[in-house]
């Protein structure tokens, strides 16, 4: 069950409480696996955990090279955000689910995309699938948006049914309907691959992105984090504002400090990571309060887990909190219009909440990053959205402390200029 919620039915500030953070655990420390890419995640674990470390004796963090500014004009003008949906997300691959989400055969995730009904699906020998949303008699969506199991895809409006492929098996009343070709009227397939834990989905269908050269040399250390061995505790849905208003929030640690001084900063630094890219994908390592004790241990007593709070984020919109421990929050911000877009809170686990006590403490887990993420980011991107028009002609300024931004939007305007070149 997806849960939603607006900014407009937040306690407001000056009562508000803000939960105690969750309870923390590594599982990067407890992994004894020995594929190749376990052993080089937690290899390059360790040696991020240096770089942080080397950050904190400094009281430094990773600086780009300079500072860069943003025409505010980019982030309010709607014939620009539909460029950025064609050049961005009708253009490349998205990441739309965790494998997580579709646990096993003939299980489903349905998923809105820029106003596209999205169905992804695993059939009965655990492939994944892709397609529109929509029947192919007159259209109708075949499920509404959330997760399930299902062996047939049935149409509510008339009853056509397809299988987990998507393949036409039944027509209601054929006989006095007439003969229907079932490869003509098979749904409308979307080119998907799953990899590292993590599905893709082309809104293209003519598209063939290759999904091994999309994410490179990151892959294998995604594949480390073992995440397509998780089991999905939940999801819960957010409005946002402009999707890039809403993404900046996620790529930087500069706002710790003054954001969150009774949530994020209890147990992060601010201002204080290591940075990493990977074409247009990236990392940001944010230093944990537990280094301050570990700067003087041996390397090999040092807990990736407990010492850096890694945040893999994919392009355009998927970030991985929490992936060296046992329990993960993974963001997915989709836009939906140039003011608006949504955002999944997905909460994996690395074994299953099974007892009440298990269930209560991923539930908790699951209502401190809604909190957070709801009554202090989204109710200040909110704010930041307000002032748009009244900004207009004006720019934003990225400092050289906030590299995450500044690589998102580099790599956006890029993409715009390829899709435009493209054009002439």
């Amino acid at each position: 069950m997806v849960q939603t919620s607006s900014p407009e039915i937040r306690a407001d500030d000056a009562e508000r409480q803000p939960p105690p953070a969750p309870e923390y655990s590594s599982w990067i420390s407890q992994d004894r696996s020995t594929d190749p890419a376990s052993v080089a995640m937690r290899r390059e674990a360790a040696e991020l955990v240096e770089r942080v470390m080397e950050h904190y004796r400094g009281n430094t963090t990773h600086e780009a090279d300079s500072q860069w500014t943003e025409p505010v004009a980019n982030y309010s003008d709607a014939d620009r955000w539909q460029r950025e949906m064609d050049a961005v997300h009708r253009t490349h691959p998205l990441p739309l689910a965790m494998s997580a989400e579709l646990p096993g055969p003939n299980t489903y995730k349905a998923i809105d995309v820029l106003g596209i009904p999205v169905l992804i699906t695993r059939d009965r020998q655990g492939v994944v699938h892709a397609m529109i949303n929509a029947c192919r008699h007159r259209g109708a969506k075949i499920i509404e948006p959330g997760c399930g199991v299902s062996k047939r895809l049935t149409c509510p409006y008339h009853s056509w049914s397809y299988d987990l492929a998507g393949e036409l098996r039944g027509v209601y009343a054929e006989k006095t309907f007439g003969d229907v070709s079932r490869a003509e009227r098979s749904l409308v397939r979307l080119p998907a691959g799953e990899r590292a834990g993590i599905v893709f989905v082309s809104l293209d269908p003519a598209a063939e992105p290759d999904l091994d050269e999309w994410l490179g040399d990151l892959q294998p250390l995604l594949e480390g984090m073992r995440l397509a061995d998780c089991h999905h505790h939940g999801t819960k849905e957010l409005t946002s504002p402009n999707w890039k208003v809403t993404l900046d929030g996620y790529l930087e640690t500069y706002h710790f400090a003054s954001l969150h001084p009774k949530t994020v900063f209890e147990t992060n630094l601010s201002n204080m990571m290591a940075h990493d890219t990977w074409g247009p994908h990236q990392r940001l390592s944010a230093a944990l309060r537990p280094i301050a004790q570990a700067v003087d241990l041996p390397p090999d007593q040092r807990d990736p887990g407990e010492l850096v709070g890694a945040i893999y984020w994919l392009y355009p919109g998927l970030a991985i909190a929490g992936g060296w421990r046992n329990k993960i929050a993974v963001s997915l911000v989709l836009p939906r219009t140039a003011t608006e877009s949504v955002t999944q809170q997905i909460i994996l686990l690395r074994d299953p909440a099974v007892t009440e006590e298990e269930r209560h403490a991923a539930d908790k887990f699951g209502e401190w990053f809604y909190e957070v993420v709801r009554d202090e980011d989204y109710a200040t991107t909110y704010g930041v959205q307000q002032g748009l028009a009244a900004l207009n002609g004006t720019d934003f300024v990225f400092g050289r402390n906030e590299p995450g931004l500044q690589h998102f939007h580099r790599t956006v305007h890029a993409h715009l200029d390829n899709t435009a070149r493209a054009a002439r």
